[in-house]
């Protein structure tokens, strides 16, 4: 597992160094946002070199984690084109002054870097592991990714829809799955990472696997994901009203519903 752990950090390393320059020849750091599907397929090509050998588990967990990687960046980065640097990374960018280019590359490159590589771990535990059939926690796993990717596709559709009706401008999204938590795309992103730790949490050293749900699930309720979005819509009075009726992550029944529309792009 050692070696294949190696191999991966090297991958990431290199993806994220190349990363950083083209970052900063287009002078925008949040190209990272759209690099972060991507990259874990990169991850899983390589380790499908290195491990060529395919039996029915690795096929199912690479497979599951193509597709969303593949979709989720090709997703951002159609919501981005044209866009100019997202929000956060203008502020970092103003708020670090001179250190820009130091602190943009281990607080922002190196750190999602070190982040992929632990989230990717389930994968690190699943190829480094003997080959084994199918079992009831596989096909459980891909279940529990597939309520996840709903969440996550469905959610991103419902908010791309809502934001090109010109009648919403200005408006928060709060219909659909966006009545029943405040960050679908969010709940579903962790979700899919639980299904793919559950694949690999047969094979040996499955336990291992854990880590990454635990790391995407922290990370995203905790520190760059939900905390950042809260925080820009706060103090708005149909925020406040959305989030006092809405669950902020888990999917719950609102409690008060309506048929208005309630939430700002991500």
């Amino acid at each position: 597992m050692l070696s294949l752990l190696l191999t991966a950090a090297i991958t990431v390393f290199v993806y994220m160094v190349g990363l950083f320059v083209l970052a900063q020849i287009l002078k925008n750091n949040s190209i990272v946002d759209i690099a972060w599907g991507f990259g874990f397929v990169i991850v899983v090509i390589v380790f499908l070199v290195r491990c060529p050998t395919l039996y029915p588990a690795k096929l199912l967990l690479t497979t599951l984690i193509l597709v969303w990687g593949l979709r989720l960046s090709i997703h951002i980065l159609l919501r981005n084109a044209g866009k100019p640097e997202d929000f956060r990374y203008a502020r970092m960018r103003r708020d670090w002054g001179k250190n820009v280019l130091l602190k943009s590359f281990f607080l922002i490159f190196m750190l999602q870097g070190f982040l992929m590589l632990a989230v990717s771990f389930s994968a690190t535990v699943l190829f480094s592991a003997p080959a084994r059939p199918l079992n009831a926690l596989d096909i459980t796993g891909a279940l529990v990714f597939l309520a996840g990717f709903f969440f996550e596709t469905v959610g991103d559709a419902q908010l791309a829809a809502h934001i090109r009706n010109p009648e919403n401008r200005g408006k928060l999204m709060t219909s659909g799955l966006w009545s029943l938590t405040r960050h679908p795309n969010y709940f579903g992103e962790a979700t899919i990472w639980l299904g793919i730790a559950l694949i690999a949490l047969s094979s040996a050293n499955g336990w291992a696997a854990l880590i990454s749900p635990v790391v995407i699930t922290g990370l995203l309720l905790f520190v760059s994901g939900v905390p950042l979005l809260e925080k820009k819509y706060a103090g708005r009075p149909d925020w406040e009203a959305y989030k006092n009726r809405t669950s902020k992550f888990f999917p719950w029944f609102p409690k008060n519903r309506d048929n208005g529309s309630t939430r700002v792009p991500l």
